[in-house]
């Protein structure tokens, strides 16, 4: 369903020359699957998702969509994908309902199938009674739940979740999570990006725990488990994350030495 292959992003930067926020990293993940993108501020997961997304463009490697490749066919990926985040944008001036339909409008829905759609899927996430607020005047689990709704009216095949939970009070988020199940249930393939640990462990058939735009671990957490000798999600996590920083910060120190070493041979 997603196929990733050696995908990088790098950016100019006025410092350093280049950032790179992907360094060349592959995943798979699959229908009836939750997989799950772990990492902290800064690991590159959000890129790699906008790229998943079309959003942004790769700057070298492949990622494929339900088959079709996000560079070559943009278009076509965009209908396979729901996507939700706590930034999405919610529209003031638009209600529950108004928003719901435009964005069913906007993947080419008939109104004589939409509506139907629309009112079975308020019912099934109790939003009726928010049906005719508007945007301004939603709670952010209002919000959220619009979100979701709008991301998966078209019934795309592929979700993502780009930290969905973050912010929410705990009734709200334990709705997200439940609803993300129930669409894994369906046979969605979901992309789950996180770095709240109890949600992973929860949700995820696989994960692939990144930093600083690399992949320093992927599997089933009973596999990742056995393999580094640590059953708790969290101290793993804790680890792989510290182990990857000291191995940054010393080759970065041992950079600065050569290019300190050699600026003093030129001038000596």
């Amino acid at each position: 369903m997603i196929h990733v292959r050696q995908l990088t992003k790098s950016y100019k930067d006025i410092q350093s020359g280049q950032f790179t926020a992907l360094a060349g990293i592959s995943f798979d993940a699959m229908p009836g699957q939750i997989y799950g993108l772990l990492g902290p501020n800064g690991a590159g997961k959000t890129t790699a998702l906008r790229i998943l997304s079309t959003v942004l463009k790769p700057s070298t490697g492949s990622a494929l969509v339900n088959g079709f490749d996000v560079t070559e066919h943009p278009d076509k990926v965009r209908r396979q994908i729901g996507f939700v985040s706590t930034n999405t944008a919610i529209y003031d001036r638009m209600t529950a309902w108004e928003m719901v339909q435009y964005f069913g409008q906007l993947y080419g829905m008939p109104l004589e199938k939409l509506d139907p759609k629309m009112e079975a899927i308020f019912d099934r996430f109790q939003m009726n009674e928010i049906r005719n607020v508007l945007g301004s005047k939603m709670s952010t689990g209002m919000k959220q739940k619009v979100s979701i709704v709008r991301a998966m009216i078209h019934d795309p095949p592929v979700l993502i979740f780009d930290e969905a939970t973050s912010g929410l009070d705990i009734l709200v988020a334990r709705e997200v999570l439940k609803t993300v199940e129930q669409l894994r249930d369906q046979g969605k393939c979901i992309i789950f990006s996180s770095h709240i640990m109890s949600e992973v462990q929860r949700l995820c058939d696989r994960v692939a725990i990144m930093n600083r735009g690399r992949i320093l671990a992927e599997g089933t957490i009973d596999e990742l488990a056995e393999k580094y000798d640590e059953d708790d999600v969290e101290e793993l996590f804790y680890q792989m994350i510290s182990v990857s920083e000291m191995k940054y910060e010393s080759c970065r120190s041992s950079i600065a030495a050569i290019k300190s070493n050699s600026a003093s041979a030129v001038q000596r």
